[in-house]
């Protein structure tokens, strides 16, 4: 009863705290047996309490002290994004070349492409939000990045210094690399990056004019977390971005690892995927760069996703094939792009002369 009664009275102070007016408040405690606080509410100030803070003697004067942002609008803000994300949309809807992966070797491609082709259109799709992949960390989480030579010529003209141990070279932290490619990458105009963005499918076409008689020619896109949970609502209906290449480079197997050789071989686009074979260094590494090709028509392959249609082993926490690897793609794709776009101006030429005959 002495505890009802005690949540009765409980409940009528809390019952008129609520009615009192809004300002500042402060703490005092009641003249009884178990001292409790209650909230005593003082006049309302001018202005919160949050942008009148006053500094104390000790706080040191700054560049920043009395900081006012200019004003804006909410409505401005998201109409500042928007635009400009769906202007992207709209402008790469058809790109030049896709790299779908921005790990180190998806982002060294990007950052070579960018050196030896300004002018190409380049769309660069990342599931994740981060990009990078496993290049923000070296080997077991450690920090430092070994990349064995030549590849640091690679690191010289990015300008990243290091450690030179002999026959490799040591970044002291990963994120140093990473970061930087990450930065030259976004710096260009004509790179755009989607990341959150999965590439669910490939566009796939039929001519009599390529090997197989398929070849890739784009791919199609969704967000990331509308890819990973298809299975909890009805159909989502994705995107697509259509490319004269598309390079590939998604990582070993995973959630979206391997993406492009799985798709390939359920189509019968290549004759399977024995998976990466066990670690083997000085092997691995080697195996990554020389195998970089176009592997279908239309689709160019770089980085460890060539171990998962090749069956060559991993190299562990060596970074310097992903670097060589995704320089080597640009050059790869660049080529198969220049030869598309001679094909076309050709076909034009003979179909305006055949015009003129008429």
């Amino acid at each position: 009863m002495a505890l009802s009664a005690t949540r009765s009275a409980s409940a009528s102070t809390s019952g008129l705290r609520r009615q009192q007016p809004t300002g500042q408040r402060a703490l005092v405690r009641t003249a009884v047996a178990s001292p409790i606080e209650r909230e005593v509410v003082t006049a309302p100030s001018s202005q919160p309490s949050y942008l009148s803070k006053t500094q104390t003697s000790n706080t040191p004067a700054t560049p920043f002290d009395s900081y006012s942002f200019a004003p804006v609008r909410e409505a401005q803000v998201s109409r500042a994004m928007t635009s400009r994300y769906f202007k992207d949309l709209d402008t790469f809807a058809e790109s030049d070349i896709v790299i779908v992966g921005a790990g180190m070797a998806g982002l060294a491609c990007a950052w070579e492409l960018n050196r030896i082709a300004p002018d190409a259109r380049v769309a660069l799709i990342e599931a994740g939000v981060a990009p990078g992949g496993g290049a923000w960390l070296g080997g077991q989480l450690f920090s430092a990045m070994v990349v064995r030579k030549p590849a640091h010529s690679i690191l010289d003209a990015m300008k990243v210094p290091y450690e030179d141990d002999g026959n490799f070279v040591v970044v002291k932290h990963a994120a140093l690399v990473t970061s930087t490619l990450l930065s030259d990458v976004l710096k260009s105009d004509n790179i755009k990056l989607f990341n959150a963005t999965a590439a669910e499918d490939l566009i796939v076409k039929r001519s009599d004019d390529v090997p197989g008689g398929r070849y890739v020619a784009g791919v199609v896109t969704n967000w990331t977390l509308v890819s990973l949970n298809h299975g909890l609502q009805s159909c989502m209906d994705p995107n697509v971005v259509e490319a004269h290449v598309v390079v590939s480079a998604c990582g070993h197997d995973g959630p979206f690892g391997a993406a492009s050789v799985k798709r390939l071989a359920a189509l019968d686009m290549v004759p399977g995927h024995p998976g990466m074979a066990a670690l083997d260094m000085s092997v691995a590494e080697d195996a990554i760069v020389n195998n970089t090709r176009e592997v279908v028509p239309g689709m160019v392959m770089t980085g460890m996703e060539l171990a998962e249609i090749d069956g060559s082993p991993r190299m562990g926490p060596t970074f310097g094939a992903m670097l060589v690897s995704g320089c080597k793609a640009a050059h790869v794709a660049l080529a198969v792009l220049r030869n598309k776009q001679a094909a076309a101006k050709a076909k034009a030429s003979r179909a305006t002369g055949a015009t003129a005959s008429a």
